[in-house]
């Protein structure tokens, strides 16, 4: 019998990579009809970031969203744009897919329908972004994998003005990839650091939530209490006697938001606490309290007024003597934006442009028990630490913290805290964005990492970089 002959190991490999590049090179085809077409035409010419041919699409189809293109050309920018990866119902006149943005891990639906006559004029298009697919569930990395990708992606969005910031990544509480990117000043072209302050937009809310549950612990306050019993000269009786504490902390009281044209008249005359709740607080509530789940910043500022009305003290102070203290947090704070404070970054936006510009003129005059104040990624490590640790709160109460009670945006809100499996591994922890800031602590008790990125460029400069990592964290 003749000897078999096998091909050449080089030739095997080469034939390998062939069949893996037609394979990436592979594409979805949109479906031959005129949703789908005008589909295709619309992602081809966002894709191209091209300005004046996504003007003239807009122009011909959806004539109310050509009067925005600085946020259309904003959203192109941030995204880097779409890769379709799935048809998930196809009609002549509709067509719905999911799609993956080019600069991150986010997915969303896209959704378009079309005149039925032609030529076809697109008459709806919306793209929401989804929680990640179990079907698209990313491979999880080994710890010293998921560094070097990490290094790899940062250096890159910081060559390319889509990340200035610090990262950190803990396991055992103890920091295996800390590094910092970008400028914290670039009028005077300072580097970022681990020692830069990043202001940290609704990050606060833990802080605040979790000084809540010590007065609880202290047996001061009980949560389903309704706001009447410790501000009982709050103007609005409805919230006065139905919101409890327990709606403000899952954000299911109905409380509405501070942000808008009142606050925008008003921003830096809002000093305090006090001062909030008299321009809001006749409101009310714009839904049966506990009836269903609605952001409310306001609901957090009537938390930081119970802290103060309880303890006697300014939330400011309450949160330093039993939060930062005891964690060991030396570099965080709420000072008003007209006090020096060593070491904070200057938030940098595109909001309402295409170039970087400072965000002082969209600053409230401080940080409240809503969002706002600074930290840095290795103080915020320490919260996470004293937290696990149960330095702050006992451990029943820590878990009733931190455990999901409804559902919201695809996660489980807590108390401040939103609870979420990715990609198999839980995390609880909470985001903050805003013109020039965003941030994002995820801890995750079952793989026993926490994920700090924080950033001085606007949302979702931070959140990408802390879903890259979530995304691929070592499973439990």
């Amino acid at each position: 019998m003749k000897e078999a002959k096998f091909p050449p190991l080089r030739f095997l490999r080469l034939l390998t990579l062939v069949m893996v590049s037609a394979i990436c090179a592979a594409e979805i085809p949109f479906p031959e009809t005129p949703a789908g077409q005008q589909a295709a035409t619309w992602l081809q010419t966002f894709n191209s970031g091209d300005r004046e041919k996504l003007h003239d699409f807009l122009e011909k189809n959806l004539p109310d969203r050509a009067e925005h293109m600085d946020q259309e050309m904003g959203f192109r920018r941030s995204t880097g744009g779409f890769d379709l990866k799935k048809i998930e119902e196809s009609t002549p006149s509709k067509l719905v897919a999911l799609v993956q943005e080019r600069n991150s891990d986010q997915m969303g639906r896209l959704s378009i329908q079309v005149d039925s006559s032609g030529p076809h004029r697109v008459t709806n298009l919306d793209l929401v972004a989804i929680p990640r697919p179990a079907e698209f569930s990313l491979p999880h990395m080994s710890e010293s994998q998921l560094i070097g990708a990490l290094g790899k992606k940062l250096n890159a969005d910081s060559v390319a003005d889509r990340f200035w910031g610090a990262a950190l990544l803990a396991q055992g509480g103890k920091p295996v990839f800390a590094q910092a990117y970008g400028r914290a000043d670039r009028e005077h072209n300072l580097p970022n650091t681990l020692k830069t302050r990043f202001r940290i937009g609704s990050m606060n809310k833990m802080f605040t939530a979790t000084s809540i549950l010590q007065l609880v612990e202290a047996r001061e306050v009980a949560i389903d209490d309704p706001v009447g019993k410790y501000l009982n000269d709050y103007p609005n009786p409805q919230v006065r006697a139905k919101v409890t504490i327990r709606h403000l902390l899952t954000h299911t009281g109905g409380t509405g938001d501070i942000f808008g044209p009142e606050f925008e008249a008003h921003r830096l005359e809002l000093r305090t606490l006090e001062d909030y709740i008299k321009l809001y607080g006749n409101r009310a509530p714009k839904f049966e309290p506990g009836s269903r789940w609605e952001y409310s910043n306001y609901g957090f500022i009537l938390l930081g007024a119970i802290i103060e009305k309880v303890s006697g003290r300014s939330y400011y102070d309450y949160v330093r003597e039993h939060v930062y203290e005891p964690a060991g947090m030396i570099s965080s704070g709420s000072e008003p934006e007209d006090q020096s404070v060593p070491d904070r970054s200057t938030g940098y936006t595109r909001m309402g442009g295409d170039d970087l510009r400072p965000n002082t003129d969209t600053l409230p005059y401080r940080g409240t028990s809503a969002g706002g104040g600074y930290s840095t990624v290795e103080d915020l490590l320490r919260f996470a630490n004293a937290l696990e640790g149960h330095k702050l709160l006992n451990p029943e109460l820590t878990e009733e913290l931190t455990t999901g009670k409804v559902d919201a945006r695809g996660a489980r809100y807590a108390f401040g805290f939103e609870d979420q499996v990715i990609n198999g591994n839980r995390c609880f922890g909470h985001g903050g964005g805003a013109p020039g800031m965003n941030g994002d602590l995820e801890i995750c008790p079952g793989a026993g990492y926490v994920v700090v990125v924080l950033s001085n460029l606007d949302p979702p400069a931070a959140g990408m970089v802390s879903a890259f990592i979530t995304n691929r964290l070592p499973q439990h």
